[in-house]
């Protein structure tokens, strides 16, 4: 895949990624499955719309904000490119955050609506009373009926308001798709707003330039949806080609990882090193990991430690490619590939990307020596939502200021050494002591 694609100005995501693989064809091939149902792409073309139409009916208007505080499930797709095709800008939050830290992010986004899964009702239910602009909730079955004072409303019931005819609000590629939060280098959530282009741009230069996605791919992605590294993976990626993707609404506790191998049997595995490890660990894990068809393996999230990544070649039969991505720049930009594997580094820059090793003046520093890693590439976010100061140290020109501390060999492989910052990460989330 080229390098150089280039997105037309006049563009909506939504049409690209739901409604091209209806045209060309896939309208009952799998999209999405979870514990309890399947979505075709037809499907999905027929629920966005009607998903579109339905939150325009409740007084939503193109470049609202929605946040979407909910589970792996095939809802979540739904309501992520319905929002999308009708302009609205969805925020897919956390799950596994304190009801202070919602209140913080629903504040801050001023979203008028709240998409959120059942089992997640009562982490925003003590927070209601303090929010200001949010006025809608949006709950998937089982419906739990009134939430606080905000007009609440059942998923279904959303869908039964709209109409399946396709349509896309008309947008550009350059505009606010949506926005992910991300910690970043301190401990307060910042929105780093993506535009539409971005979304595509990820796909084009890493799943299918360096992965080599295929129709035929059934993808499974430990990391979560809300994540920039899920959101791509299981979402995005498969999307761009027409793959099918399997969902897992619960913790990806090794039992469950297996179970799905065995039941699924995908051919593509996103986790992270400490799912890897506690992988390896377990009494059946062994070639393939239990699906007989899987050829890829990718890790990101934080560094791959050198001997998880040899010992799961010996045990498992594959490679593990370790990337590193960021939540500005949307997914992975420094990447080992199939073919070109070094133990205990993150690779080279994806092609459509660069990437820099520079001092604190900002002066790109020679092989071997340790400085910020910065990267340039069509996928970087916007800037932070109200965050001007912040914005302005990360987004300097073209170039994306990490905050990771790098050091390039040689040979052109980027192995990390930690952060600039006293941030540090747990099972591949930014925490701040």
């Amino acid at each position: 895949m080229s390098q150089d694609f280039t997105v037309r100005r006049a563009y909506n995501a939504a049409a690209e990624l739901v409604d091209g693989n209806v045209a060309r064809g896939l309208s009952d091939k799998v999209a999405f499955t979870d514990p309890d149902r399947t979505l075709t792409y037809g499907d999905l073309q027929k629920d966005t719309c009607r998903f579109a139409r339905g939150l325009s009916r409740l007084g939503l208007e193109q470049e609202s904000r929605v946040a979407l505080l909910m589970l792996d499930t095939v809802d979540f797709p739904v309501a992520f490119w319905g929002a999308i095709r009708a302009g609205i800008v969805p925020i897919p939050l956390n799950t596994l955050l304190a009801p202070e830290q919602y209140a913080y992010m629903l504040e801050d986004s001023r979203a008028e609506a709240i998409v959120v899964s059942p089992a997640l009702v009562k982490a925003v239910a003590p927070i209601i009373s303090k929010l200001t602009r949010l006025r809608v909730a949006i709950v998937p079955a089982p419906y739990p009926g009134q939430l606080g004072t905000l007009e609440t409303h059942a998923f279904a019931d959303v869908l039964a308001r709209g109409t399946p005819e396709v349509f896309a609000v008309e947008t550009i590629s350059d505009e606010v798709a949506f926005w992910l939060y991300s910690s970043g280098s301190t401990g307060a959530p910042k929105g780093a707003k993506h535009v539409h282009s971005s979304l595509i741009a990820t796909a084009k230069l890493y799943a299918e330039g360096v992965l080599g996605f295929q129709t035929n791919d059934v993808v499974y992605s430990a990391a979560k949806l809300f994540f920039a590294y899920g959101l791509g993976n299981a979402m995005t990626f498969p999307m761009a080609v027409g793959a099918s993707a399997v969902l897992l609404p619960d913790r990806p506790t090794p039992d469950a990882v297996l179970d799905i191998m065995r039941r699924h049997r995908p051919t593509i595995f996103f986790g992270v090193p400490t799912l890897y490890a506690a992988l390896l660990t377990h009494k059946d894990i062994g070639k393939g990991a239990g699906s007989d068809r899987l050829r890829l393996c990718v890790s990101a999230g934080e560094a791959l430690p050198e001997h998880i990544g040899q010992r799961w070649k010996e045990v498992v039969g594959l490679d593990i490619l370790d990337g590193i991505g960021s939540t500005e720049m949307l997914h992975i930009f420094l990447s080992n590939r199939p073919g070109d594997i070094r133990h205990g580094t993150t690779g080279k820059p994806v092609p459509g990307y660069e990437a820099r090793i520079v001092g604190e003046d900002g002066r790109e520093l020679p092989a071997g020596e340790v400085g910020e890693l910065i990267v340039r590439g069509p996928t970087a976010a916007e800037g932070y939502w109200n965050q001007r100061a912040k914005s302005q140290r990360t987004f300097v020109g073209e170039w994306t200021w990490t905050g990771d501390k790098y050091i390039r060999d040689a040979d052109g492989y980027y192995q990390c050494c930690g952060r600039t910052d006293d941030m540090f990460k747990v099972s591949g989330i930014w925490v701040s002591p």
